[in-house]
């Protein structure tokens, strides 16, 4: 009896040890757990952005996607949305690499109002990318760009809203009265790289024509604008005049009752203008033509 009695007390003993040194090895080894798990993570632990980071970093995206221009495919249209009522106006420039432009330009604001929309086509749009300023008060505006061109005419698109280019006082104070139905030519030296055209009225309906003329009958760019108010919503466009015999022709293409006003002056002046002669004709290096 004394014996299995002793056998008993001592497994009972085993096994609370053995428990007990089961239970212990588990804790321990969920501590170690832990501990390793504290010591892998918590010194390059980072707190989450507060909300004023995260509005900032999509800011900062939102301007980087805003100021890259966009390719427009021939037939396609793209848009550019601007809800806030504090964007007053944006520039728009449009390129090519070299082929011709053929574009519609519109400004949408709110449904089925469209206060101001051009048609603009350039014989190369690398050598004379269009450049435009449309003013856009009481927002939300929208800029639609289509290419009417063919499918092997893509154009680049380019529109923001920061730093705006304006017309120079210069041109503010050249400017003239053009009756309805009647046109005014400015010509300009070899050495202006660009000129500057600013176009408005007294409040009422503005319809213009504007061509850029290198020759006779020879249009290298054309501009042809509506806008319903050219006193609040006025336009102003840069023209890049390369080369010589330059000249720009405004024609005011509303009824007598339509008058506008149009300033036209240099914008940019070449500083390594050549000033000697252009030799042409046939010649045969190494030998002469009689």
């Amino acid at each position: 009896m004394k014996t299995s009695a002793v056998k008993m007390l001592l497994t009972a003993i085993l096994g609370i040890q053995s428990v007990s040194s089961f239970q212990g090895t588990s804790s321990s080894a969920h501590s170690t757990s832990l501990k390793s798990t504290d010591e892998l993570y918590t010194p390059n632990y980072a707190p989450p952005p507060d909300k004023r980071t995260l509005e900032s970093n999509a800011k900062k995206t939102r301007s980087l996607a805003d100021n890259s221009p966009i390719l427009v495919q021939g037939g396609s249209l793209r848009t550019w949305s601007y809800r806030s009522p504090l964007v007053e106006n944006v520039q728009i420039v449009l390129s090519t690499e070299g082929r011709p432009l053929d574009a519609d330009i519109e400004l949408w604001n709110g449904p089925d109002n469209t206060p101001c929309k051009m048609r603009v086509y350039v014989e190369n749009g690398q050598l004379r990318p269009f450049s435009a300023v449309i003013e856009t008060p009481r927002g939300p505006n929208t800029i639609a760009v289509r290419n009417i061109g063919q499918l092997e005419f893509p154009f680049a698109a380019y529109v923001y809203a920061n730093d705006i280019e304006s017309p120079s006082p210069e041109c503010i104070a050249a400017s003239s009265t053009i009756q309805g139905g009647a046109l005014r030519t400015y010509p300009f030296d070899p050495f202006v790289d660009s000129v500057q055209v600013f176009l408005r009225s007294d409040g009422r309906p503005l319809n213009a024509r504007i061509e850029l003329l290198q020759g006779p009958n020879n249009n290298k760019q054309v501009v042809e604008l509506y806008t319903e108010d050219g006193f609040d919503r006025p336009f102003f466009c840069i023209l890049e005049t390369p080369e010589a015999g330059n000249v720009v022709r405004i024609v005011n293409t509303a009824p007598v009752e339509f008058p506008m006003t149009a300033g036209v002056a240099p914008y940019s002046i070449k500083q390594d203008f050549y000033s000697g002669p252009v030799v042409g004709g046939d010649v045969s290096m190494g030998s002469f033509p009689w």
